[in-house]
């Protein structure tokens, strides 16, 4: 049924498709029988799984970019994501890059998309959150002293989990990003569960020079200053990074994570290498232009990574997967690398809503 549906999506723009495609799943989980039934059809049987202090319903999450802005997330939980990251998230709002950004390559089951950040800013996103928590029962508001100064609590999920994924404004220098990370980490603190730090995306002009150990010890140490400081519990924070990073820079973040005490890592964000196409035509490739590249071309290096850094780390840093998850035994594969839990985003896209179930079909996932 799916790959019909398929078939005839794919005949339009992605970008436009995939906001189409959301808002009629919103408006029809706005009628209660109708989510009830999609609710039966698409979300599995609990198999709950206990990471970095956060208990998941089940180990298979929705990665940042497909739900920038926090619009989905009833809907997202109707389909069984045991977690949804949104985001990136940046301060201000931005547009992103000039569109097209989104581009399908079906015959390597891949995306590429230049987008660039573009979300509606912190402010607005923390506003639709809270509303969301609220009416879900998840945000507790309490007077914190004489002077009414309110106190956030976020209650245990007892549902989907919420990743708030930060990042930084196109027009900030790197040398004042740790200050982008510190205004969306304080603002979302109350209304997400846990943090992830992008600074993987190849789509912001200079962000990936942000990976080099000097630059992320200042954002992550800042954010960690923080985290404890603020009227809620701490949160974890994760780093996301790219698959395109050698070994040595690989060991800088395994390094750094394990002195500074990281929750976890999310790995591997898109990648920029052309040559893990192998039926995409050249040609197209070109038109299409720059982008970060993601779905099953990028399989076996995003595998590797999570195994060479549970092998580096003893497992002593949960490893979220992403990268080329479109079945059980694409996940499994991610599992047996020492994958705590697994991302999906175009797996999503060519396997339609049944992803999750049918991935977490079997009790030990």
């Amino acid at each position: 049924m799916y790959n019909l549906l398929r078939s005839i999506l794919f005949l339009f723009d992605p970008e436009k498709v995939h906001y189409l495609s959301m808002n009629i799943l919103k408006s029809l989980c706005s009628i209660d029988f109708i989510r009830k039934i999609i609710v039966k059809m698409y979300t599995p049987e609990n198999v709950p799984h206990e990471v970095f202090g956060l208990k998941f319903r089940n180990r298979v999450g929705l990665g940042a970019g497909f739900d920038k802005n926090a619009k989905y997330i009833n809907e997202l939980q109707a389909l069984g994501f045991g977690f949804v990251e949104i985001g990136t998230v940046t301060p201000l709002p931005q547009e992103g890059n000039e569109k097209p950004r989104l581009f399908r390559l079906p015959k390597d089951k891949a995306l590429i998309n230049r987008m660039g950040f573009n979300n509606e800013g912190v402010d607005a996103v923390v506003e639709r959150l809270k509303k969301l928590l609220v009416k879900n029962n998840r945000l507790l508001i309490v007077n914190k002293d004489e002077n009414s100064h309110p106190t956030l609590n976020l209650s245990p999920s007892i549902g989907m989990i919420i990743g708030g994924n930060i990042g930084k404004n196109k027009i900030t220098p790197n040398e004042d990003a740790w200050k982008d990370y510190e205004i969306c980490f304080r603002k979302l603190h109350p209304y997400v569960d846990y943090f992830v730090v992008n600074v993987s995306s190849p789509n912001t002009p200079g962000l990936r020079e942000l990976q080099e150990k000097d630059a992320l010890r200042k954002i992550l140490t800042t954010l960690q200053s923080i985290n404890p400081t603020l009227d809620n519990s701490p949160k974890p924070i994760l780093l996301k990074i790219a698959p395109d990073l050698t070994k040595e820079q690989i060991d800088d973040v395994i390094d750094l994570a394990l002195e500074i005490k990281l929750d976890g890592l999310v790995a591997a964000n898109t990648t920029i290498d052309r040559s893990l196409l192998t039926n995409s035509s050249k040609l197209q490739c070109e038109k299409i232009g720059a982008g970060g590249l993601s779905g099953q071309p990028l399989k076996t290096r995003s595998t590797e990574i999570v195994q060479y850094i549970h092998q580096q780390t003893g497992g002593k840093v949960p490893v979220i997967a992403s990268g080329g998850i479109f079945t059980a035994a694409d996940a499994d594969q991610k599992f047996a690398a020492g994958a705590a839990l697994v991302q999906v985003w175009t797996g999503f896209i060519y396997e339609g809503p049944s992803i999750v179930k049918n991935i977490t079909q079997k009790k030990n996932r």
